[in-house]
């Protein structure tokens, strides 16, 4: 999978409060390596800015809401996620920024690598570069 898209998880509903999940793979195209969240970001702030050699992300918002900015090289695209019950799968090689953070937001991010500085791109021009745009 190639392109960056929403996924929608299953919900189950029930009278005590819903629950949703995901799993590899039904609902994730890769399996989970690494799992970190982004919160308390103060208004204004922007997170991310940057893209992936390999890696691959899955993004949901677990509490409030923001914006997932994408680049692909040519074009922009903006996703806002404000529900738990979907989320925006991230392919490699994809520019990325989270802006637009809501109070008391909370970011799920769901990773196939494990950490790698290496696999940082973080200089837009050098990004382009790449994609040969």
């Amino acid at each position: 999978m190639n392109t960056a898209k929403i996924i929608n998880l299953p919900k189950i509903f029930d009278e005590r409060g819903n629950l949703s999940f995901l799993e590899h793979p039904n609902q994730l195209p890769f399996e989970i390596a690494r799992t970190y969240w982004i919160y308390d970001v103060p208004g204004g702030e922007v997170r991310g800015s940057h893209a992936f050699k390999e890696q691959q992300e899955f993004i949901i918002a677990l509490s409030g809401s923001f914006d997932v900015v994408l680049n692909d090289g040519r074009s922009e695209m903006k996703f806002s996620l404000n529900r738990s019950y979907y989320g925006l799968f991230i392919p490699k090689m994809y520019w990325r920024k989270l802006e637009n953070f809501s109070t008391n937001s909370l970011a799920l991010i769901v990773s196939d690598k494990l950490f790698q500085e290496e696999d940082y791109i973080r200089d837009f021009v050098h990004f382009k570069d790449m994609k040969n745009v």
